[in-house]
């Protein structure tokens, strides 16, 4: 079910989710969070797609805020226009799409805060374009969780450094949400024979995705040594823009390396080569991954730490002073 409103206000909305509910029988009861999601105008369907996929495991109600870009918006008459979708249209959410013209654009907080779900955590989502600092934002200012892209940005690597400067507790960032698998089937050499400390690093793949960068702060952090990071164009990168991460004990080089989209190749001296699942995940489950979780995501932070006293989230990331080895 879809319901159009054009040239409306947040008290209207409002008020005709209730109708819809009372007509229709659709409860906002088992909601259990907001996601505010701000975009362009025109750039909202796949966020909602994506949303509308994790809302089954998160129902929530989801608010989508699109605007004109700035210097489009400096010429518009000010106007809000909404659209409400409920049942098949929404999966197991409460979608309200929320197109906001002219001078509506500047004022969000008011755009959205009577639509927020009354004693519910609010996660705020930017897709596409991101703030510089996410938690001085409008729309992030009012969330306990909030959730950014740095790989979909111009200069990926300089927003990754932004991040690490202007981290405030329940920032995250979909770069990072995509190493997961990455660190999970690396975790799990290490606690296979032979127990080796690792005295090196290398994390190879596309030196513009910040999942790169953040693969190899990880692992400076946690093992204590020197990462190197080179740069591969070629083979099957998947969204993490990871080709393959080698560690160096005494016994030799253990790798994994993608060969497939959803699949990695383990490699481990003493041991036959084995194949291991390594999914290339879609947007929805990126999303739901970060839902899973509204406190703050403290190995995040420490990896972004170690990106910011280094200076740089460049080609090569050493180990600090005294670190393990």
């Amino acid at each position: 079910m879809i319901v159009t409103l054009e040239g409306t206000t947040t008290s209207a909305i409002q008020r005709r989710l209730i109708e819809i509910r009372e007509e229709g029988g659709v409860l906002a009861l088992g909601r259990v969070l907001t996601l505010v999601i701000h975009t362009h105008l025109g750039e909202e369907e796949d966020a909602i797609a994506a949303a509308n996929e994790a809302s089954r495991e998160h129902p929530m109600r989801v608010l989508v805020v699109s605007r004109s870009m700035d210097e489009i918006a400096a010429t518009e008459e000010p106007r809000l226009d909404a659209e409400i979708r409920v049942g098949g249209d929404a999966g197991a959410s409460e979608v309200v799409l929320l197109q906001c013209y002219g001078e509506v654009g500047a004022h969000l907080i008011g755009v959205v805060q009577g639509l927020l779900l009354p004693d519910a955590p609010v996660v705020a989502w930017w897709p596409h374009r991101m703030p510089e600092h996410p938690a001085s934002a409008q729309l992030g200012a009012l969330a306990q969780r909030r959730i950014t892209d740095s790989a979909r940005q111009e200069d990926p690597r300089s927003v990754l450094r932004g991040l690490a400067e202007g981290y405030a507790p329940g920032d995250t960032d979909l770069a990072w949400t995509r190493v997961t698998n990455w660190r999970a089937q690396l975790a799990a050499v290490l606690d296979q024979p032979p127990y080796e400390p690792v005295l090196h690093a290398r994390v190879t793949g596309a030196l513009r995705s910040p999942s790169v960068h953040l693969m190899a702060a990880w692992l400076r952090l946690r093992l204590g040594v020197d990462v190197d990071v080179s740069s591969r164009a070629d083979g099957p990168l998947g969204s993490s823009g990871l080709s393959s991460v080698t560690l160096t004990r005494a016994s030799g080089d253990a790798t994994l390396t993608r060969i497939r989209p959803s699949t990695g190749l383990l490699q481990i001296p003493g041991q036959p080569d084995h194949e291991v699942a390594l999914s290339h995940r879609q947007l929805r489950d990126q999303l739901a991954e970060e839902l899973r979780r509204l406190d703050p995501d403290e190995m995040y932070h420490q990896v972004l730490e170690a990106i910011r006293i280094s200076g740089t989230a460049g080609t090569s990331v050493p180990a600090p002073e005294g670190g393990s080895r």
